[in-house]
């Protein structure tokens, strides 16, 4: 009872990769920043495994819909930073716009007797 439940990476299909965009949309964000949004912003409901994140980054920057450059992170590391094209920001607005009737749909199935 009273068990939480952790997205270790069982996202629905797309949902990563638009968290990754509304992560990115604030600003050119490196792969840790970009967890640690989603976790904070979450509050810690959702996780970003590694193994999901860097995949999802490199075929989010393939499709163009990220663009990256190499950077130096706040604790003076190399970091590629990456941030939203102009294609990125009208995917996120599709996705968001989707995910807003799909999560409705749910709701209205969920509070039905």
């Amino acid at each position: 009872m009273g068990e939480s439940r952790k997205a270790g990476g069982d996202f629905l299909p797309g949902t990563l990769d638009m968290l990754i965009l509304k992560a990115v949309n604030r600003g050119p964000m490196h792969g840790y920043g970009i967890v640690q949004f989603i976790e904070q912003a979450s509050r810690d409901v959702l996780r970003v495994e590694e193994g999901a994140l860097y995949p999802a980054l490199h075929r989010l920057e393939v499709r163009g819909v990220l663009a990256s450059e190499w950077g130096t992170s706040d604790n003076n590391r190399r970091a590629k930073y990456y941030r939203l094209t102009a294609l990125g920001r009208r995917e996120l607005d599709d996705e968001a716009s989707y995910w807003r009737r799909v999560a409705a749909a749910v709701s209205r199935v969920m509070q039905t007797a």
